[in-house]
């Protein structure tokens, strides 16, 4: 077959084969860079560069470097990528051209790849000129690129200078690559916990109670905290002291926390009744409001939950705006409360934890039966004689099956009604539970003990115990 056949050959798309194309590769790109030269027809180069696949060793990208300079951004970013599979430096300056004048960010991101994809000790400086730009992604291309030559001492010590980058996807990577990460160092491994706090419920305030409690103990904690002075809860000054006692508290929670394990928050915004008919209510936004202490203390956000009420459960606030109609006094009826999922930092990656357990208990442990595939959970409230906010067993079971392993122990720093030791029970699970309010505590107590026959011989029984005696079992253990 001539030049001009095969050229025509490639003006006609329909005939245009992956097995063509390969044979015009390997027996010369003269074709193709003469076909790039002549086409004006954007979708035409467009269907041959997503289509080239490998390229030889041997290939002559130069028939690519007119392409840089295309009008068409998808064009320009097609050439970056057939340029990066060569792996060759020859190219680093036609490269460094379209990192420095592209208008595009994806162009701009694929040359500083093919860059890295060179594993050239000729494209450092280049490479090392990058951390600087302003885009965090490009940086990331370029750390890539460097991690090659992570053992250099100069490309170490400029990787290092950056951990302290304001992306913090690019900490994250540093953290990883140079072991400066969040990694845990707790005597037990991963599985364990310390014998004082199973199945315990401790009569105390919280923050007391885990003064006591050793690093890296809690499998995952799930709670919903009081609301800020409503119904019958603690009342606080400000909402401002709400909120950093809260905080004090999640940040303990944090300490004990497992390395990457999780934090399930159920809050929703609380309305404060107004102090006369001359005055508004207020509306807080808790969920919204703790999210940046919780961030800042060191959790990752993982999820949104919203667990759905039926609407006849709840208050009904928009029976004026029903009567009248006028716009601005709308009121909605809240019937969803948030699950927020945090996890802690950690540079290991979920299947890390996973790989902690024997197999036996990864099989036992296994949802095996129909569960939510979305993020809204429609559950029924639970209503208690002398718990106002009380956790639905089906809530508590479902946080528990997702976010647990049989054997772990799971924690509820506000405890309430006890339903998620309840839950842990049912899950072969074990708990560990604090709430400062003695009816509460009894509560929990007739909750747990009503039913003895649910506890196997590798199941303890409960214990119940005030502040005084926690702070005893816990030097007991030389805690």
């Amino acid at each position: 077959m001539n030049n001009e056949s095969n050229i025509l050959l490639l003006e006609d798309m329909t005939t245009l084969t992956k097995e063509r194309i390969e044979k015009l590769k390997k027996d010369n790109n003269g074709e193709l860079s003469e076909f790039i030269q002549r086409q004006r027809d954007s979708k035409k180069i467009v269907f041959l560069l997503e289509r080239i696949g490998y390229l030889p060793s041997n290939f002559n990208g130069k028939c690519l470097i007119p392409l840089l300079q295309n009008h068409n951004d998808n064009i320009r970013l097609l050439a970056v990528k057939n340029i990066g599979k060569l792996c060759s430096d020859s190219y680093l300056e036609a490269l460094l051209k379209v990192l420095k004048q592209d208008r595009d960010s994806m162009v701009r991101r694929e040359a500083v790849s093919a860059i890295g994809r060179m594993r050239s000790r000729k494209a450092i400086p280049t490479l090392l000129d990058i951390l600087t730009n302003r885009d965090p992604k490009i940086v990331m291309q370029a750390i890539r690129g460097l991690l090659v030559f992570k053992t250099d001492p100069t490309v170490r010590k400029k990787l290092i200078d950056i951990a302290e980058h304001k992306n913090e996807m690019v900490q994250s990577i540093i953290r990883k690559e140079f072991n400066n990460g969040h990694a845990s160092v707790s005597t037990l491994k991963h599985t364990e916990y310390p014998d004082f706090i199973n199945n315990v419920v401790v009569h105390g305030e919280v923050r007391e109670v885990l003064k006591h409690v050793p690093d890296d103990s809690i499998h995952l904690t799930f709670t919903s905290p009081p609301y800020y002075n409503a119904r019958d809860y603690s009342i606080y000054q400000s909402y401002k002291d709400y909120l950093e006692f809260l905080a004090s508290v999640f940040k303990e929670v944090y300490r004990v926390t497992k390395e990457g394990r999780f934090f399930v928050l159920n809050t929703s915004p609380i309305i404060i009744p107004r102090a006369g008919r001359q005055y508004s209510s207020k509306r807080y936004p808790i969920p919204f409001d703790i999210h940046p202490y919780l961030i800042e203390m060191g959790w990752e956000f993982i999820d949104d939950i919203i667990w759905l009420k039926p609407e006849a459960s709840v208050k009904n606030r928009n029976a004026g705006f029903l009567q009248h109609r006028k716009p601005l006094a709308y009121k909605p009826n809240s019937i969803t409360e948030m699950l927020m999922v945090y996890r802690k930092k950690t540079d290991n990656l979920i299947d890390w934890n996973i790989r902690q357990y024997p197999y036996k208990i990864i099989n036992k442990s296994k949802v095996n039966e129909n569960y939510e595939t979305t993020n809204v959970w429609k559950i029924d409230p639970t209503f208690d004689k002398i718990h106002t906010a009380v956790f639905p067993i089906e809530l508590c079971n479902r946080v528990v099956k997702y976010y647990s392993y049989e054997g772990d122990l799971v924690f509820d720093p506000f405890a309430g009604r006890g339903t998620l030791g309840k839950a842990a029970m049912n899950l072969n699970r074990h708990f560990f539970l604090t709430e400062i309010n003695e009816t509460y505590v009894n509560r929990i107590k007739e909750e747990l003990t009503k039913n003895r026959d649910i506890f196997s011989t590798n199941f303890k029984q409960p214990r119940f115990v005030n502040m005084a005696t926690f702070t005893t079992m816990a030097k007991a253990k030389n805690i």
